[in-house]
Parts: structure tokens; sequence; C-alpha cells
């Protein structure tokens, strides 16, 4: 795109202002950011008149998941087919790994982050490893780990995870793509810049992964190599099993087009999304959005209804991704906190909420298809999230699980 080009889009859509300083740049910072320019969906801002709107959910209902009991019992049954579907090749892993490790005080990706206290463990370390615990259960049989990572920590995790030799994992097994970024705005729609050269931005939800992966041409690999199953999982839980035979057994067993690991809630109200039907569809309703009622509803043993949350490690089956794909997911307006140069190019990194971020997110995702397997998991074996640096869902709260589970720190 050459400035011409540029200034007709931004004229187009009122962000005029994101050339104040081009002719302060040097040539290779003007090249730079007329290519995020070019990049850039400056459509998504006019969505800013939806922030604080109700987006308008449908009738909800109970889902019941596959509970402990019942996986147990037929472990070996589910065990043999997920062991067979990865010695096809058919699976797939997809790591959603571009965050940083801000709220851990940390400025590297939060992958890097080290939870060890004898020796270092690293956060990708504990990952690779439980995705090698999947390998050695299917005899040997590598699964293709694609590593989703951000513009913001591209470099520094590819670099990390190259010079720990990618802590043992095949290079040729792994991939990594860049999720695509959507504009940060004010309340009013006009893009913020975090520089002179640099519109501000962030990653586009955890729904974007698939969309990005396509994006990077990923299809023509999925395809190639025969893959029918992508179990996608969040960087900040060192406890997941990924793409775990029983799991993928269960739900091929099932003939879903996803299957959804959850854990029973520690209480009502515990902040954790929800599997459960909405218009007769699966789908996620959030904490915030659960009525008493909902809370206080029992399943015919008696058990809380909607008793499952997610703990965001999904298999979905690739073709009915690729169908949903076609159709556009809703977007989400987020009120954040977003670092902008003033109108004297001075950094303000603000104290509270300022603008708008747009995400799309795996709910929706999940809505778009037919049918889906919750699977339920035992919390204290495979749920140890690293949200904070103490407290709950924390660097010391993982690090107890994970020695409850044996694991070395």
């Amino acid at each position: 795109m050459d400035l011409l080009q540029a200034k007709e889009k931004l004229a187009k859509y009122g962000q005029e202002h994101v050339l104040k300083y081009y002719d302060e740049l040097s040539e290779a910072e003007q090249k730079d950011l007329l290519n995020q320019i070019e990049e850039t969906d400056f459509a998504v801002l006019e969505n800013c008149k939806n922030l604080g709107k109700s987006e308008g959910r449908g009738t909800f209902s109970p889902l019941a998941a596959m509970q402990v009991s019942e996986i147990e019992e037929r472990k070996e049954e589910f065990r043999k087919i997920g062991v067979d579907t990865i010695k096809a090749g058919k699976v797939a892993a997809v790591l959603l790994a571009g965050g940083m490790g801000t709220r851990l005080g940390s400025d590297n990706p939060k992958g890097m982050y080290d939870i060890g206290l004898t020796k270092p463990v690293y956060i990708f370390q504990r990952i690779i490893e439980n995705l090698q615990d999947t390998v050695n259960q299917a005899e040997g049989a590598y699964i293709h780990l694609f590593i989703m990572t951000s513009e913001k920590n591209n470099d520094a995790t590819v670099n990390f995870l190259k010079e720990h030799n990618f802590f043992g994992y095949p290079e040729d097994k792994i991939t990594f793509f860049k999720q695509d970024m959507a504009p940060a705005s004010d309340y009013e729609g006009k893009v913020y810049m975090e520089g002179k050269g640099r519109i501000s931005t962030s990653p586009n939800g955890n729904a974007g992964w698939y969309s990005s992966m396509l994006k990077a041409g990923l299809r023509d690999t999925l395809l190639k190599e025969g893959i029918e199953w992508i179990d996608i999982f969040a960087v900040d839980n060192v406890l997941q099993r990924i793409a775990d035979p029983c799991f993928v057994g269960a739900t091929v067993n099932a003939g879903v087009a996803c299957g959804a690991k959850v854990v029973r809630k520690n209480a009502p109200d515990e902040k954790v999304g929800v599997m459960c039907l909405e218009d007769g569809r699966p789908s996620i309703v959030e904490y915030y959005e659960l009525s008493q009622e909902m809370m206080d509803a029992k399943d015919a043993n008696g058990d809380p209804a909607y008793n499952y949350g997610v703990i965001l490690n999904y298999l979905f089956n690739e073709k009915a991704l690729f169908d949903i794909a076609q159709n556009t997911l809703p977007l989400h307006v987020v009120e954040k906190k977003i670092p902008y140069i003033d109108e004297n190019a001075n950094l303000v990194k603000p104290e509270t909420p300022n603008g708008c971020k747009f995400e799309q997110l795996v709910l929706d995702m999940i809505h778009e298809l037919d049918t889906c397997l919750p699977y339920e998991v035992v919390r204290e074996h495979e749920f140890a999230p690293i949200k904070n640096k103490t407290g709950i869902d924390s660097v010391e709260s993982a690090r107890e699980l994970c020695k409850l589970n044996g694991i070395e720190l």
C-alpha cells in the first residue's frame, strides 16, 4: 500500500490522525506503518457504540456432561479409539500463547515464566512435557503442535523455544503462526496510536485462532497431513492433558463436532463459564449471566444442572470448523486500559479504562456448531491456571497442584 492509498483508506473511516507524524518517521518506519494500515480492519471500530449494551442471549437449558464415573468405566474403550486416531495422524494441537506475563510481573511472553522452586521449570516446558505424555501413550506417534503467538511476543517465543531445543519435542512437528490483531480505540471509535508510527492493537480474542490459521495458509498443512481433529488450549494451565487419548476417543466415539473439557464447579457462583444449551445449541453461559434460578436448578440426580465449568481445552472437528468459518462470528466490545500517545506524542499509561478492544470468543464458535460433548476431568489433576502472581489461580496455587501431582519443581 502506498501513501495515497493509505490516506484514502483512513479517510473512509475517519482515521486520518494515524499519519500525523508520518513525515518524521524513517523510511523503514513509514513502510511498517503503511503495512499496518493495509492490514488493519477499521470497520470494527463502529462497534464502539455497542459498548455496555446487552448482546442479547437466547434461552438457556442444561447440557449434561460425560462424568468422571462413566469415563473411568469406559476408559480402555475410549483410550483405544483415541490412540488409533492419534497414530493415524488425525489429531493436531494448537497452543494459544499470544499473551504476556504482565500480571505476573514479567515483560516476557507468559509461557516463558519460571514456576520452578529448586530448578527452572517454565510454563512452556510443562506444556510440552504434558504433550509428550500423550505421545508416549500413543506409542511414539508425535502430534503436530501449532503455536499461536502475537506480534508482540512472537520473536521472543520462537527464540526461547529454539534456545531450549523445544524441550525435547521434534522441531519439525512445531509450527508457529501469529494471531490477527484488532485496532484499539477511544470511546468515539478513533484508533489510539501507541507510537508515532504504530497503531495500538490487541489480539482479536480466543476465537481468532482458527481464522488466523486460515490467514496463515495453514489449512493446506492440515489437509495434507490428514488432520481431522484439533485440540486447542491456553498457555496458562500447567496441568492440562493435551489431546489425551481418552478425551479424543470419547469425543470421536460420541460423533460430535466438538469436545469440551470441564470441571465440576467448586461453588455455585464460581467465576467460570458453564457449558449449556442456548436455543437448543451448545454454548457457554458466563458466570455473571447465571440467574439465581439457574444456580438453584437440579438435574435428575439432584446435582446442580449448571455445574460444569470450561477450562479452555476443546477438541474441534476441523471440517466442522471450516464450515462455520464461512460465517462471521459476533464481535464483543471490551472496555480496557489502552496505552497511547497524547497530542504532544508523550506516552500515557492510563490508570482506568479509556477505550475499546474488540474480540471474538470461543463460546460463539461453539454455539455455531450442532453438537458438543462436555467431558469432565478432575480439577486437581488437570486445572492449574496461572493468572495472578499470588492468591487464587496463581503461581502459588499452581505450584501446590504440581506438587500434588508429583511434578518436581
